[in-house]
């Protein structure tokens, strides 16, 4: 079980050897964002920390089914207002929520908005993000690297400005990449070879 860092600054726990430890880690988190520890947020953040995938309410309301549905809506707004948890809105309505921050406050008091990619399968509809790791940022490996060093965001900004004019602010960046997930392409590629 591997799991997610929550922070650009922290770096990803390799392997946790149970659940109890995510939920200790989950924990710490919350008393961190000076969010109440309850046994909701709890439970939903160490989910969402140690799950490859985005999830829907409904996948995290099938694996707690003795909580209610408006008590997991509470703790999933609370994680994201918190930083813990980040909301993803897709084609299909449906939205999905992975651990990690949407913004990050700095020591200067400038804000970060947690900018990344996600690849959303076509065929099972399941959502990966695609995290930064410490070598380089999705975004970042995508974009042409400059010579002054700017950030993605400024890269971003001045790509916008160059193709619709001034005075055009982004504030936020989505990238969905479409395609099949491993298993599904294994899928297709089996079911192609009993096909042949």
């Amino acid at each position: 079980m591997t799991i997610k860092s929550v922070s650009p600054q922290a770096p990803a726990v390799a392997a946790a050897p149970d659940a109890s430890e995510a939920r200790a880690y989950a924990e710490l988190l919350l008393r961190d964002a000076s969010v109440r520890v309850t046994s909701a947020r709890t439970k939903v953040l160490s989910t969402l920390l140690t799950t490859r995938t985005a999830l829907s309410h409904q996948d995290i309301q099938d694996t707690f089914t003795d909580m209610d549905r408006v008590t997991l809506y509470r703790a999933l707004d609370c994680l994201t207002e918190a930083g813990l948890a980040h909301k993803i809105a897709v084609d299909d309505r449906i939205f999905r929520y992975s651990a990690g921050a949407e913004h990050h406050e700095h020591a200067d008091g400038s804000v970060h908005q947690h900018q990344h990619g996600h690849f959303k399968c076509t065929r099972c509809t399941k959502v990966f993000c695609l995290d930064d790791t410490a070598e380089a940022t999705f975004l970042g490996s995508v974009l042409p690297v400059t010579d002054d060093r700017r950030s993605t965001a400024s890269q971003l900004q001045s790509a916008l400005e160059k193709t619709l004019g001034k005075g055009f602010q982004s504030h936020e960046v989505e990238l969905t990449i479409k395609g099949w997930c491993a298993d599904c392409a294994r899928q297709a590629a089996a079911s192609d070879a009993e096909d042949a």
